[in-house]
This record gives structure tokens, C-alpha cells and sequence, in this order.
């Protein structure tokens, strides 16, 4: 008797990948909302950052950063965790390609890490997980 199928593959490097996309998807998404839809004309919930401050809360200007620049990054995250998910997901589906899948698994969380990478800790899992596709062996 067999608790799992025959052919699982590099089951560990896929839930650690498939959790770390997931998270770096997930915050990419909250970003872009905050950043990206409602941009410098956003007053929070209620108006709230506009209360006392008057609408001034942003008083650095672009030294502080823009909210395209950050509206960019999280673009960039998004991307990156689409491909995470994906690459997790062709990694279950094809594992006798888990070198190719792990590598871009690997390269992509590492390029989450520019748009903070799911608070840093999805990026760290995808790392991981694409490492251990790389060195699994059947």
C-alpha cells in the first residue's frame, strides 16, 4: 500500500515554491492596490491621512519616492510571483525538467526581491525551493 502516487517528484521544492509565489503574488497585489490604483490622490480609509496633515503628508516630494516608482516595483513583483507560481506549477506537472524549472524559479524569487518580495520571506521560500529542484535527484 502506497500513501502517495509513484512519480511525485521534487514534491518538497514545489510546496515551497508554490507558498513562497503565493505569497509574493499575494503581496504584490495588495501593493499595486495601495501604490498603483489609487497613486498620490489616495486619502486612505475614511480620508484619515488627510485630516490633521491637510493633504501634506507627502512632503518629500520625489525624494521620498514617487508612486509610480513604487507602483513599478510592485509591477515587477507581480510578474515575478506569476512566474514563481507557474514555474511551480510546470515543476509538478514535468519533473523531469526540474533543473530548467528550478532555475527559474530561482532567478525569478531572487528578482522579487526588488519589489520586497512577499515582506522578503516568499522570495526566501522560491530560493529554496528552486535550489532544491536544481540538486534533486530521482
Amino acid at each position: 500500500m502506497e500513501f502517495m502516487g509513484e512519480n511525485q517528484g521534487p514534491t518538497t521544492s514545489f510546496i515551497l515554491s508554490l507558498i513562497g509565489g503565493l505569497i509574493v503574488l499575494l503581496y504584490s497585489l495588495l501593493s499595486l492596490v495601495t501604490f498603483g490604483l489609487y497613486g498620490p490622490y489616495w486619502n486612505g480609509i475614511g480620508g484619515w491621512m488627510g485630516g490633521m496633515m491637510g493633504g501634506f503628508h507627502d512632503f518629500m516630494g520625489i525624494y521620498g519616492g514617487s508612486y509610480e516608482f513604487f507602483a513599478a516595483l510592485t509591477i515587477i513583483g507581480l510578474v515575478c510571483g506569476i512566474l514563481i507560481v507557474v514555474g511551480a506549477a510546470l515543476l509538478r506537472a514535468r519533473p523531469q525538467e526540474h533543473a530548467l524549472w528550478g532555475t527559474i524559479i530561482l532567478v525569478f524569487s531572487a528578482i522579487s526581491f526588488v519589489g520586497m518580495g512577499g515582506f522578503f520571506i516568499g522570495a526566501v521560500l522560491g530560493i529554496i525551493g528552486g535550489a532544491f529542484a536544481i540538486v534533486y535527484r530521482p
